[in-house]
């Protein structure tokens, strides 16, 4: 069965780090590029960053580049977020995504959601 576990969510006062972790199991991991994705209450989902398999090459949207760090270890089939410099507005339910072609019944396969609440 394949599975996504995220964790490392909470609440954080603005300006101040959280680390999420995304647990892979099920299928082979350093095979897939993942992604984050993110969805804030009232809004649609939104995506965060990428990584390729390797974990050479990463993408960031323009909302969180330069404050957020995607990385992997597919040695323990873990995806990373280290989110620094947070804002209000990063709130959301975050959520880590096997990233496949439309024809991979893994593509878009998503774990249960970290909540991250920045408030102060």
């Amino acid at each position: 069965e394949v599975q996504l576990v995220e964790s490392g969510g909470g609440l954080v006062q603005p300006g101040g780090s959280l680390r999420l972790s995304c647990a892979a199991s099920g299928f082979t991991f350093e095979n897939y590029d993942m992604s984050w994705m993110r969805q804030a209450p009232g809004k649609e989902s939104e995506w965060v960053s990428h990584i390729n398999s390797a974990g050479r090459t990463t993408y960031y949207a323009d909302e969180v580049k330069g404050r957020f760090t995607i990385s992997r270890d597919n040695a323990k089939n873990t995806l990373y977020l280290q989110m620094n410099s947070l804002k209000s507005e990063d709130t959301a339910v975050y959520y880590c995504i096997i990233v496949g072609a439309d024809s991979d019944p893994l593509a878009g396969t998503r774990g249960q959601g970290a909540q991250v609440t920045v408030s102060s």
